[in-house]
């Protein structure tokens, strides 16, 4: 059963690392991956060197802590409030609804919030009725990031019940009877019984959240993204499609890349090394 899991991680996760020596290369199409040039950390020093790094490192930065903030608390309060419906035949369709977004493409949500979010859109509309706006939402350095990262919530906070869902079930009833016993009131539950019981998961998907601290959803930000707000929204994942797709720099986007990763490496190993000490919780 292990073996089609194993097979996807080893042959798209595993042998891709390999392509990582180009890092540390003037990568050439025709001399090969063996054959190259190397050029050892010139491609790295490059990247510090760059006018625009810590604009980029500061909305990659920025981009990534406010949708932990924001957007990892956003599932579990769904999953809890849907655990507290008690009615099934509200319940599951409203689970379906929930999860429908996560299916959608970003180009076709793109397409959606352009138009609601146009200055003459719908949404300017309203608040036009009621004499607020007209704001540009996706062509504002000031609101570019808040909506950004409410899109994606509202996208993927269905999905991201599942596994909530999953351990909430988990859980044993005769805790809640207990406790029902013994005069505990619902919110009382939850915080001594439903949250405690939840907290490996919880741990688990925060540290996978920190380690890809710097990566953006690159669909996403390719779809919003507008030379008006690339002061706030140029982050690494977008950098590297210019520099690496767009203009063919090969080694120099994997660079980008390899730090990206030793980044998160660190922040991952901190993180969990902390969650050990303080709840007893990590990924390793």
């Amino acid at each position: 059963m292990a073996i089609p899991g194993l097979a996807y991680f080893f042959t798209f996760k595993y042998i891709p690392l390999v392509g990582n020596i180009i890092a540390f290369q003037n990568y050439n199409l025709f001399q090969g991956l063996f054959h190259s040039k190397w050029v050892g950390l010139d491609h790295f020093l490059t990247l510090f060197r760059y006018d625009d790094f810590w604009i980029i490192m500061r909305n990659s930065l920025k981009l990534g802590l406010y949708s932990i903030f924001f957007g990892f608390p956003a599932p579990l309060v769904l999953a809890l409030l849907l655990n507290e419906l008690r009615a099934m035949w509200l319940k599951r369709p409203l689970q379906t609804m929930l999860y429908l977004p996560h299916f959608l493409s970003w180009v076709i949500v793109g397409g959606i919030f352009s138009n609601l979010l146009d200055v003459k859109g719908w949404m300017n509309q309203m608040l036009h009725n009621v004499g607020l706006g007209p704001y540009d939402f996706l062509g504002n350095s000031a609101t570019f990031l808040g909506t950004v990262i409410s899109i994606s919530i509202w996208k993927e906070i269905g999905w991201g019940t599942i596994i909530y869902l999953a351990a909430l079930a988990g859980i044993n009833p005769s805790l809640y009877e207990a406790a029902t016993v013994d005069g505990a009131s619902r919110i009382r539950q939850i915080w001594s019984i439903t949250l405690p019981s939840l907290m490996p998961a919880i741990i688990v998907l925060l540290l996978l959240r920190v380690g890809n601290l710097l990566d953006a959803n690159i669909e996403q930000m390719l779809m919003f993204l507008n030379p008006l707000v690339r002061d706030v929204g140029e982050v690494f994942d977008t950098y590297i499609y210019r520099v690496g797709l767009l203009d063919s720099q090969y080694s120099y986007s994997t660079a980008i890349g390899v730090f990206k990763s030793v980044i998160g490496l660190i922040l991952l190993t901190l993180v969990n090394t902390l969650s050990k000490k303080t709840t007893g919780e990590g990924v390793y």
